[in-house]
């Protein structure tokens, strides 16, 4: 994969396991959209080229279990709704 996250992967919203991991090439920010895949319980995207914040719509995934974001070129703070995840 190159390029950014398409927002229509909120269209997968039977998707429990999201893992793209260790792609230099995919960069851009991590898509608000995925904050409407509400049956996800892992997000694996480490080791990518994402920028920018971690969404705060990412606090609607209430049955998340997993979030990976290390190794990417993130900033800002981490959503304080994510904690009460």
């Amino acid at each position: 994969l190159s390029g950014c996250l398409p927002a229509e992967l909120s269209q997968l919203w039977q998707l429990k396991n999201l893992t793209i991991e260790a792609n230099e090439h995919l960069v851009g920010p991590i898509p608000t959209e995925i904050g409407t895949l509400l049956n996800l319980m892992s997000l694996r995207m480490g080791k990518n080229s994402l920028s920018g914040s971690i969404p705060s719509e990412l606090r609607n995934l209430q049955k998340l279990r997993v979030l990976a974001l290390d190794g990417n070129r993130l900033s800002g703070p981490i959503p304080p709704e994510l904690c009460e995840l």
